[in-house]
């Protein structure tokens, strides 16, 4: 675990691949992955000083469940050094292959602890939702994942760009919010809320429930990425995108060619 977890550290860090953990271990198991997880973000934590700010939920979507031949959504730990502001500017030379995710990010009020949280719960829970982007990566090379290699790999994340409106979820039906995804000024994606398991919402509930059989509870304040709403997009430098959630509001992100460290 230690090792297969110090690997994907140093992949992250230096943006170099690595071959998936699934070819190499053929009996590895989903639990097995989420102990390399942790030994991934431990590593983030200690050497980099990154802290724990909230969740992300993958595999929400009946695409991505059918590419990886899995009926359960997967998690993945969001830190400090992830987050950026509406408009950034993301640096392509720290990422290795990503694709863009629009989504709907909750924001915590109260904590949440399961097993037994519901959707309602969830909402009572919530400060607000705003829109989002998150830019998912892989440390496996070419993509050549199973669930066990993108569990390990924190669930693909990368960094995740959060919009600047925020809005009480009590006040739309998050299932019907429509969602549009602009690539340098066309349309390159299309979704609503209920992409995400039928509600975000019900996505968010999930994962507290999971967390909860852990023994692990989602704190007041924690952000919580509730899964993608369409197809992930594949951005490369000088790419452009916007976001626009219907009720919710809009963000940006584009992308620029900075030098490896």
């Amino acid at each position: 675990m230690e090792r297969y977890g110090d690997e994907l550290f140093r992949a992250l860090r230096h943006a170099e691949p690595v071959a998936p953990l699934s070819a190499r271990e053929p009996g590895i198991t989903i639990d097995d992955a989420y102990r390399i997880q942790l030994r991934m973000i431990e590593r983030r934590i200690a050497l980099d000083g990154e802290r724990v700010i909230g969740k992300k939920i993958g595999v929400t979507s009946e695409a991505v469940m059918n590419m990886l031949d899995v009926r359960q959504p997967d998690f993945g730990h969001l830190t400090s050094a992830m987050v950026f502001a509406d408009g950034a500017a993301i640096d392509m030379s720290q990422l290795i292959a990503p694709k863009a995710e629009g989504e709907i990010a909750f924001v915590l009020k109260h904590d949440l602890a399961g097993p037994g949280v519901t959707n309602a719960d969830v909402l009572r829970a919530t400060e607000a939702v705003l829109p989002c982007f998150e830019i998912v990566d892989s440390r496996i090379r070419d993509w050549k994942i199973r669930i066990q290699d993108t569990v390990a790999d924190n669930a693909s994340s990368g960094v995740f760009v959060l919009g600047d409106q925020a809005v009480d979820p009590r006040q739309l039906d998050l299932a019907l919010v429509g969602m549009t995804l602009e690539k340098n000024g066309e349309i390159a994606a299309t979704g609503a809320g209920a992409a995400a398991l039928g509600h975000p919402a019900n996505a968010v509930a999930w994962l507290a429930n999971t967390l909860g059989r852990l023994g692990m509870t989602l704190h007041a304040g924690e952000v919580i990425l509730s899964g993608s709403l369409a197809a992930m997009v594949p951005v490369t430098v000088g790419d452009s995108l916007r976001i626009s959630l219907g009720g919710i509001g809009s963000a940006s992100v584009r992308f620029i060619q900075g030098e490896r460290p």
